[in-house]
């Protein structure tokens, strides 16, 4: 019984070390104490790292050349090979599939069918993409979107605007969702108009939510909604940069002999390994076509009994095998929207002017939220959306790292390139015209490479054209696991082959 009292002594007073320790914990530029009142309650967080939001996979960054590698059949000369490092980000592990949309859709009619149905209006998808002059794809009007027979099956007819709005919808969902398993917020199922989750509004206090119970305030001693630096919410949803899709679909990562020597075995011209679209490997699979496309004129999926990709005119959104970051249909099935604003200069350009060639985008058009005369965030919108307007260039003037507030056209159509994009008359290039990449069901085989490109204006669809979600990636680059000792070897052996 002594010996039982002495150690319950021994493991208290160890106790109430550890946590002295924990609680002195001090700011080592300073001195001052880390979440201590006494000291002002400045907090610093046991961050474990960012999460893994819903369907996206890591992809960790790195250098690769960008471009066509091949020969260019097409003869555009639109994407020159050069050397490009694109840091670490998230990327869907599937394209965005009809039940994904017409989840959005419903929640977009309940919040704001009454009083806003435009904003419903906005976002239905073009269903008659499908029809053709001389062709009965008229089934297809009717049953593609929105029959159950179709519901893993990438969405089409979603043009480049409302892809974006989706992204930002999906934000907001899945950082609601976020805050309900925590415990901090109830679920609401009467959110309407403006009064519905915003995650950017949540943050600045202009929405609350039905509180379950809210973070303690370490300098009040009371509570608190969640602040963006408790790391407890995720970054925005968006459409990949060009730059970030053709990355992330070549998955050099299984191609490399050693990471120590930093050495690429060979080029990739599709997605995996080698010059063929059939699997090479000698199993059941040998033979077989590797991603849904057009083999040839009047030929979509093979002979019946022979079904070459078994699909006419997509496939589910978790056809084929994966590359080797684990992304589904990087080659064929749909195109996919990018971020990116199409130049065909632009590969000459980002060559040529130091300090592009690290996540090369095309397309800012930079913003800021608008205040009042005294600083404060003006009131949300009619829809419970943050208040945005566009940087001028007189504002842009005063800055060192850029002088203009759009730069749509820099050094590809503005004065320096001597280079003009006259929309209809001489080119169908415009400040509209976005970048897709990737084949589609329709296309042949060349087009499954990830370094060709093409574009089509943001307001417009296509049966050919889907897309699917990206997302920063915050710290380390290789995953929360490279804050602990986190070892490569341990990673390759996580990460499967799949070609």
């Amino acid at each position: 019984m002594k010996k039982l009292l002495k150690f319950s002594a021994f493991f208290f007073a160890l106790a109430l070390v550890l946590s002295s320790c924990k609680s002195k914990e001090r700011s080592s530029t300073t001195g001052w104490a880390y979440n201590d009142t006494k000291w002002g309650g400045f907090e610093k967080l046991d961050y474990e790292g960012q999460e893994t939001g819903p369907n996206l996979v890591l992809v960790e960054g790195g250098t690769f050349t960008m471009g066509v590698v091949e020969e260019d059949v097409t003869f555009e000369w639109n994407n020159i090979p050069r050397r490009v490092t694109v840091s670490s980000f998230y990327m869907d592990e599937t394209e965005v599939s009809n039940i994904d949309y017409r989840e959005y859709l419903y929640w977009t009619a309940r919040v704001f069918g009454e009083s806003y149905p435009e904003v419903l209006a906005d976002a239905l998808p073009d269903t008659l993409v499908w029809r053709e002059e001389l062709s009965y794809n008229e089934p297809l009007v009717e049953t593609y979107f929105r029959h159950p027979s179709y519901d893993d099956y990438p969405v089409v007819g979603v043009n480049w605007e409302q892809a974006n709005r989706y992204a930002e919808w999906r934000t907001d969902r899945v950082n609601e969702m976020i805050l309900i398993e925590r415990g901090i917020l109830n679920q609401n199922l009467e959110q309407k108009d403006n009064d519905n989750f915003n995650t950017e509004a949540y943050l600045v206090g202009q929405y609350e939510g039905n509180v379950r119970k809210n973070l303690k305030d370490i300098r009040t001693g009371g509570e608190r909604q969640v602040r963006f630096e408790d790391g407890i919410v995720l970054p925005d949803y968006r459409l990949p940069t060009e730059a970030e899709w053709e990355y992330a679909a070549l998955a050099l990562q299984g191609n490399m002999a050693t990471t120590q020597d930093e050495r690429i075995t060979d080029r990739r011209v599709y997605p995996w390994n080698g010059t063929s679209v059939r699997y090479q490997r000698r199993d059941k699979n040998q033979g077989q076509i590797m991603a849904n496309f057009k083999r040839g004129a009047g030929d979509y999926m093979g002979m019946a009994g022979r079904l070459n990709d078994n699909a006419c005119p997509t496939a589910p959104v978790r056809s084929y095998l994966p590359n080797d970051f684990g992304l589904y249909n990087m080659a064929g099935n749909v195109s996919e929207w990018t971020l990116d604003l199409y130049r065909p200069l632009t590969s000459v350009t980002l060559r040529d002017v130091e300090n592009h060639d690290m996540n090369p985008y095309r397309g800012n058009k930079f913003q800021e939220r608008v205040t009042d005369q005294f600083g404060e965030l003006v009131e949300k919108d009619s829809l419970g959306r943050i208040r945005y307007q566009y940087v001028d260039d007189e504002a842009a003037q005063q800055r060192e790292n850029y002088k203009r507030g759009q730069v749509y056209n820099y050094l590809d159509g503005d004065e320096a390139s001597g280079v003009l994009y006259d929309y209809t008359k001489t080119t169908l290039v415009s400040d509209n015209s976005r970048v897709i990449k990737g084949g589609s069901w329709a296309d042949r085989a060349y087009w499954l490479s990830p370094g060709t490109r093409r574009f089509k204006e943001e307001d417009q669809a296509d049966r050919t054209v889907g897309f699917r979600c990206a997302m920063i990636r915050t710290g380390a680059p290789s995953g929360n696991e490279a804050n602990s000792g986190f070892d490569y070897k341990v990673k390759q052996k996580r990460t499967k082959r799949r070609y």
